[in-house]
């Protein structure tokens, strides 16, 4: 699939700004960021890719049960969650790296749950909003739509004021809107003209599914028959993801209801690590979409802007330290205590959970110690 005349794109596949009917509407939001805010967009996509190289390495090493790369997605990514504001809340997938670190969450957090070190990775209340991966396909959407439910019932949002209105935003693929929750969670978002905005990043493939054969028409059409106005960009076009995502936010806490944004982007890794992609796709296929990465389109568009080579040394540094870093926290993590299990619940104290952590505890007690 390749992008068509009603996808937004702000930047080109070459690197230059695109000035159309399209993207006027959504230019002004680019030209209010400022030159380090420009840097930062390319920082955290450079970083997060080192990332997702290093996590790929340790798991093939026997480190990691499990990885999910990222590779390819960073723009989608890292446009729009810096297009979100502290007070909204974010729901994951499982394959958001970028949105991850961008919304405050130590990425060693996401490594210990693919490690088997802890039952959940990161305490959404101290990482703005940001909550826990999701690896049962499009279930999260309905915990975003019941948030931004419970935010319109509150009045956190639509009060006129952008700086503290709240908004949700959720993170989905291909594959998950065949799932029917994805489905339940657009009537319940529409019903309720609840303030969330569903990301739908296209990679591609549902595993070994092309999207070709999960859908016959494209998928931000799909919202539409539930009410809810679709819109399709760019995927790998930064600027893009950031300008449509903020205009969809603002518009959603401002109580115009729920949106959806398909990013078209790639997928240039595996699905999981457990999967072998050479089996399913063309070489071809990722040749094209190799073209099209998202970095060095963006790295191309900051150097005819005049930034120079000093710039992209340093973060080309930072994000081999960043992976060192990452890697040696990492080893060092320790099987975590089996009464953790019990903690986070419920809210408040349970009998029931008490009376089962203290039988866990004897039953462990049981066996001695190893000395």
């Amino acid at each position: 699939m390749s992008y068509t005349a009603a996808t937004v794109q702000l930047l080109s596949q070459d690197g230059t700004l695109v000035e159309s009917d399209a993207s006027a509407e959504y230019l002004p939001y680019i030209e209010a960021l400022s030159d380090e805010q420009l840097r930062e967009f390319h920082r955290n996509m450079v970083v997060i890719r080192r990332f997702d190289e290093e996590a790929t390495n340790l798991q093939r090493q026997g480190e990691l049960g499990l990885w999910v790369p990222s590779t390819g997605q960073e723009a989608a990514q890292v446009g729009s969650a810096f297009a979100a504001r502290p007070q909204d809340h974010i729901f994951p997938a499982y394959r958001e790296h970028a949105v991850a670190r961008i919304r405050g969450v130590d990425v060693v957090g996401i490594l210990a749950l693919l490690r088997g070190t802890t039952h959940g990775g990161w305490n959404p209340d101290l990482s703005n909003n940001f909550h826990l991966y999701t690896l049962v396909i499009g279930s999260h959407t309905l915990h975003a739509t019941g948030r931004a439910m419970a935010m319109t019932l509150d009045g956190t949002t639509a009060k006129g004021n952008p700086e503290t209105d709240g908004a949700v935003m959720t993170y989905f693929g291909d594959g998950a809107t065949s799932q029917g929750d994805v489905s339940e969670a657009f009537v319940f978002a529409a019903s309720y003209q609840a303030p969330v905005v569903f990301f739908l990043q296209n990679n591609h493939w549902a595993i070994s599914v092309p999207v070709s054969t999960q859908s016959r028409t494209p998928l931000y059409l799909r919202s539409s028959g539930f009410g809810i106005p679709g819109i399709q960009i760019d995927g790998n076009d930064v600027l893009a993801s950031f300008a449509v995502t903020k205009h969809n936010l603002d518009a959603a806490r401002a109580g115009e209801g729920p949106r959806l944004i398909e990013a078209l982007t790639y997928r240039m890794g595996a699905h999981t690590s457990s999967d072998d992609p050479t089996k399913y796709r063309l070489d071809s296929e990722v040749e094209y979409w190799l073209a099209r990465d998202p970095i060095t389109r963006f790295e191309t568009w900051l150097r005819s802007r005049g930034e120079g080579d000093a710039f992209f040394s340093e973060v080309a540094e930072e994000a081999e330290d960043f992976a060192a870093d990452v890697r040696k926290r990492t080893l060092a993590l320790e099987v975590p205590s089996t009464d953790l299990m019990f903690d986070h619940v419920y809210s408040e104290p349970h009998p029931v959970l008490a009376a089962q952590k203290q039988w866990l505890e004897q039953y462990d007690a049981s066996f001695g110690s190893d000395s």
